[in-house]
């Protein structure tokens, strides 16, 4: 086969190759496509379940474009988390407290966002399926980092007490792709439900904190 071709044959096997990865792509995004509406269809809203959780926001979208790698492109993961960021509504009286016996309570509660649950009721952090909390808890999960003595190794000031609302309020905000759920953003719980959080990991007299 003389040179002309083998540059034509090189040329064709490059066009399919071309030709086969549009097929795939497009493929891919039809995959996807069908399934969100499959899902549409055959899912209905129901008590705090409702269709709209179906639909990715840039942050979702984004995770799962990197879903096989695990990590986004540092200059995209910073502006995902700095448009997170700004999704953050904090406390219009500047108070992040709340009472840590409360927040103890919606730490061990999972409650919420469930088909049966009533609209109207309020929902739970569900904290120790990942995290450890107290000293006295005899179960809870790994999947984040302890808790234990939060407050003490970081400090109570203001600044931590913004902090630790805004990572609550939405996690997504300082790490990208995060598994914790944005308890603030989506509405899972109340601002006074936040700040009764902020205060089990803050105050010292919290069991977090002994």
């Amino acid at each position: 086969m003389n040179n002309h071709k083998l540059r034509i044959a090189a040329l064709a096997a490059g066009t399919a190759l071309v030709v086969a990865g549009c097929a795939a792509l497009t493929s891919s995004h039809d995959a996807e496509r069908d399934a969100v509406a499959l899902m549409k269809k055959d899912f209905h809203s129901r008590g705090q379940a409702t269709l709209d959780r179906l639909d990715q926001d840039e942050v979702q979208k984004a995770c799962t474009r990197y879903a096989e790698t695990g990590k986004l492109p540092e200059g995209e993961a910073q502006h995902l988390q700095q448009a997170q960021l700004a999704t953050v509504k904090y406390p219009a009286d500047g108070d992040y407290l709340g009472d840590w016996k409360a927040g103890e309570k919606i730490a061990q509660t999972g409650k919420g966002k469930q088909w049966n649950e009533k609209p109207t009721a309020k929902a739970g952090g569900n904290c120790y399926a990942c995290h450890q909390l107290a000293k006295h808890e005899l179960s809870y999960g790994t999947i984040g980092p302890s808790l234990y003595h939060f407050g003490r190794t970081r400090g109570y000031g203001v600044d931590m007490q913004k902090y630790v609302y805004a990572k609550v309020y939405n996690p997504q905000a300082f790490t990208a792709c995060s598994s914790m759920p944005r308890f603030g953003y989506h509405g899972i719980l109340t601002e006074q439900q936040i700040k009764d959080v902020v205060a089990l990991l803050l105050d010292p007299k919290s069991p977090v904190n002994q």
